[in-house]
């Protein structure tokens, strides 16, 4: 009998093997395939304009062109501004986005009101619309408000969003509710219960969508360019159209220093909530 299923075992594990060796070459590959543009965009970004475009490539460059990150950071089209206005808007539209969206995906998972239900749904009935097609109706109402052509334009949309509420109450669905009552019967008002009790239990997902809503806000080049007509309020994305000249022309040195100076702040705060970012996910039950 043990003489039967030795085979058996050993033909199992060979397999199990297999599939995890195929499995993990298969991520390799795919984890290549998306840092390869990275590299590719660091490289052209230490080159000469005329080197940039060279076939074949020459991954490391020669000469080393340090000049385009000085002219990208002190030069005459400094990224500096766009970099402040760009940290005052996400930075802004985070702290408003994890605020209400904290509370509202709260009142949605743990109060108990008329009508909660039908609220929720008809809130997220609004997701179907597509973003772009709110584009000329806000600018309209931001006009009139004489917020046009101002930050505000850009910082109070982020202020609540959709996801974000939604995210929330999950997570606050799937919380006990036993620590709630237990702390009402302790004289603990509801907003207590909220700020000293789930929202602590919260960190992980308020991580995760502050990593949302950052990223969001910091990528976002439709706002900024129906929003904004002035210069120096140009956020990065807007920011990096400026080293395109008024024939066309493409700074692609330059132009890459910029990109990788902008997506360096994204990378480094992923990599630093990466791990609460993950457990957020778990938590919900999202893949």
């Amino acid at each position: 009998m043990s003489a039967t299923i030795a085979p058996i075992r050993t033909r199992r594990r060979r397999r199990e093997l297999t599939m995890r060796w195929g499995v993990g070459a298969l991520l390799w590959l795919l984890a290549v395939a998306f840092v390869v543009p990275f590299v590719w965009m660091l490289s052209s970004s230490l080159k000469r304009n005329i080197d940039v475009f060279v076939v074949p490539m020459n991954w490391i460059p020669d000469p080393v062109q340090w000049l385009n990150y000085v002219e990208v950071w002190i030069g005459s089209g400094s990224l500096l501004r766009f970099f402040g206005n760009s940290l005052l808007v996400s930075g802004t539209s985070l702290v408003g986005d994890l605020l209400t969206a904290s509370m509202a995906g709260y009142a949605f998972a743990m109060l108990r009101f008329r009508g909660r239900d039908r609220i929720f749904f008809i809130y997220l009935a609004t997701a179907v619309v597509p973003s772009q097609l709110l584009l000329v109706p806000r600018f309209m109402f931001f006009q009139q408000l004489g917020l046009y052509n101002t930050l505000w334009a850009l910082i109070l949309p982020g202020l609540f969003t959709l996801y974000g509420t939604f995210l929330m109450r999950q997570f606050f669905v799937a919380s006990p509710p036993e620590l709630g009552e237990a702390a009402r019967i302790d004289g603990a008002n509801e907003w207590q219960v909220f700020w000293r009790i789930y929202l602590p239990l919260a960190r992980p997902m308020l991580a995760a969508l502050g990593i949302i809503s950052f990223v969001g806000s910091w990528n976002d080049y439709e706002t900024p360019l129906v929003m904004l007509s002035t210069e120096n309020l140009y956020t990065i994305p807007l920011g990096l159209t400026t080293f395109i000249d008024g024939d066309g022309g493409l700074s692609a040195g330059l132009a890459m220093a910029a990109s990788f100076s902008a997506v360096l702040p994204l990378i480094v705060i992923f990599l630093l909530f990466q791990r609460h970012f993950v457990a957020a996910l778990a938590h919900t039950g999202i893949k």
